[in-house]
């Protein structure tokens, strides 16, 4: 998959929304995240550059980084890096917050040496055991603010990796649950130009969006928009949930085997905000090579946009 010769040629739906998975880097990035992609038909890649449910800071390996990111440019294929599972930038426990801030740093150099475009961070939760729960919110957005400020103004040039703000279900005391709590969350970082989104479907689904109503998907992606203007939604995690909405439960399903259900999908597609963004599954099983939320999602994907030949939808993103 190659973008295109023209910044304005039209792109083919493959360019306009790649589609892959969150794939295992097994014995390296090159010799096994790359492989592990191509088994399940990626477009697109994400994954961990260290171990999800520890701090370690991985150096990595020089050659195959090397190799993983003249494999990715050859392809014209754009990787993506989830950030550990553990980071939480609000929470009052001080160890946990230096180490928070520590990894998110750590994960955005890591994307600039291996040519991944973004890191997917999840915007955390505060704890409030006592006291006033509005106090402790205050003190969690500040951390927040003082620990990706620094960072973000030394990923500013055009061509850095862009951290990527993943709203969580709103289980527990969320910090940024669904798309309604994305204005404070960005303005505690003065809306800065690199601090990009990335819309979770089952997320922003547990935390009340209606994406099962005739219009949702569409009505996500404006609102979206209009908070962050345009050019800020930089990814799509496509999962669908195995509870009703609202109900605050980050529980996967396989694309139109939950209460979501693939009409929003294809409204994800089809709006002109999406133009660029890549779907990533995290859906159970997407990872094995029988799985069909891939070839789901393509098909999905084709009835939103038309034909290869015909899809005429924008250039592509820087």
């Amino acid at each position: 998959m190659t973008a295109p010769d023209s910044p304005n040629a039209p792109l083919t739906p493959e360019q306009r929304n790649p589609i892959g998975t969150h794939v295992q880097v097994g014995k390296g990035l090159a010799s096994g995240a790359i492989p592990n992609t191509d088994a399940v038909g990626g477009e697109t890649l994400q994954i961990f550059v260290g171990n999800p449910r520890g701090w370690a800071l991985s150096a990595g390996k020089p050659a195959e980084d090397k190799a993983f990111r003249a494999e990715i440019e050859r392809r014209g294929m754009r990787a993506f890096i989830h950030a550990p599972y553990l980071v939480n930038l609000g929470s009052p426990t001080p160890a946990t917050y230096e180490k928070s801030a520590a990894v998110v740093a750590h994960n955005l150099r890591r994307a600039a040496e291996i040519g991944a475009e973004g890191v997917v961070v999840h915007t955390g939760s505060f704890v409030s055991p006592e006291g006033d729960s509005s106090e402790n919110y205050a003190a969690a957005m500040k951390q927040v603010r003082e620990a990706l400020l620094p960072v973000l103004d030394q990923v500013e040039a055009d061509d850095a990796p862009w951290l990527l703000l993943e709203p969580t279900a709103g289980q527990g005391r969320s910090l940024c649950a669904g798309v309604e709590d994305l204005p404070a969350y960005l303005g505690a970082v003065d809306f800065h130009p690199k601090a990009g989104i990335c819309l979770d479907t089952c997320h922003v689904f547990a935390a009340g969006e209606p994406l099962d109503e005739p219009g949702g998907g569409t009505a996500c992606v404006d609102r979206i928009v209009e908070i962050g203007g345009e050019g800020r939604l930089r990814l799509i995690h496509a999962n669908d949930s195995k509870d009703v909405r609202g109900n605050n439960l980050d529980r996967h399903e396989q694309i139109g085997r939950g209460h979501i259900g693939t009409t929003a999908f294809e409204e994800l597609f089809a709006h002109p905000a999406t133009a660029g963004v890549p779907f990533i599954l995290e859906t159970p099983g997407s990872r094995d090579a029988e799985n069909p939320d891939i070839p789901l999602l393509r098909e999905i994907r084709s009835a939103a946009l038309g034909s290869a030949s015909s899809s005429s939808v924008g250039a592509a993103r820087e």
